[in-house]
């Protein structure tokens, strides 16, 4: 594989390539066995680009961010979330790999504080802060082989940025003939059916509101990732091992009933995927 580069300069177009020894050294076999791993941030370059050179061409950007989430729930909720569902998302798909979390997200104006901004902890960049880095991370992976950019939240918040990208890009590479695209896949941020599915398929039953911004659902699936991230064990040291009325206890039912949610989760969301790329 020989990487090159493009410099605009003026009106020319310039091909840029890598010195000898870089082209070398990017063309040089792996010299030990890989890392079983999905997450870019966790490879090699090498790694990375034989993954590619594999068919790893599908490069998932998750969303999640910083935020109040009741007296019990770490405020990197959504990230925690997204820790076991892109890994388990990347995996099922079979030919993708997961970029870094995009932790920072918009969660409100930040002087003087609004929305989730209101609470200690909470970080909020600008919208088109987050439109960019979105936009940035879908061209560095595009630049090396990736062909399909996919987009998914964990924050509904997130949605309207993602859309606008997704939309950008592949607006341009269509119209610059290229071999890539990118999909914001809306069906990931599902909880109204994991929610129906854990009462109605499930049985676990939430008999009050306790207008707190946590659920069983959220939980039990954060549980998966860490139990210290739902402070599991502070909970039922002080008799609050509750969520909306229905148990946290025991720790290893929980913990399997949020593997049954997100595999759910996962499932409809790889349809989606498959049918965005048309594969």
């Amino acid at each position: 594989m020989r990487a090159f580069g493009i410099l605009l300069t003026g009106s020319l177009l310039t091909a840029v390539l890598p010195s000898s020894g870089a082209a070398q050294e990017l063309d040089a076999p792996r010299p030990i066995d890989a890392l079983n791993s999905v997450w870019i941030e966790e490879l090699t370059w090498m790694e990375v680009r034989d993954e590619i050179q594999a068919g790893k061409t599908t490069a998932i950007i998750s969303t999640g961010g910083i935020e109040p989430n009741g007296p019990y729930v770490a405020t990197g909720k959504h990230n925690y979330v997204l820790m076991s569902a892109c890994d388990l998302l990347a995996r099922e798909l079979g030919d993708a790999l997961c970029a870094p979390i995009v932790k920072l997200v918009p969660e409100g104006r930040i002087d003087p504080p609004s929305g989730h901004m209101q609470y200690p902890g909470t970080i909020s960049v600008r919208q088109e802060t987050f439109e960019a880095i979105l936009e940035d991370v879908g061209r560095s992976l595009a630049a090396h082989g990736f062909t399909d950019i996919v987009y998914i939240g964990d924050s509904g918040g997130n949605a309207r940025g993602q859309q606008a990208v997704a939309a950008k890009l592949t607006e341009e590479w269509a119209a610059a003939g290229r071999d890539a695209r990118a999909h914001h896949i809306g069906e990931f941020y599902n909880y109204a059916e994991i929610e129906r599915y854990m009462e109605e398929d499930l049985g676990y039953e939430q008999p009050v509101d306790e207008g707190l911004h946590d659920n069983l659902y959220i939980t039990s699936i954060m549980m998966v990732t860490d139990p210290t991230v739902v402070r599991y064990d502070q909970r039922v040291a002080a008799g609050k091992a509750t969520i909306n009325g229905a148990s946290i206890e025991p720790k290893e039912e929980i913990i399997e009933l949020g593997r049954k949610l997100l595999q759910y989760r996962i499932d409809l969301t790889e349809a989606a995927i498959r049918e965005a790329r048309g594969r």
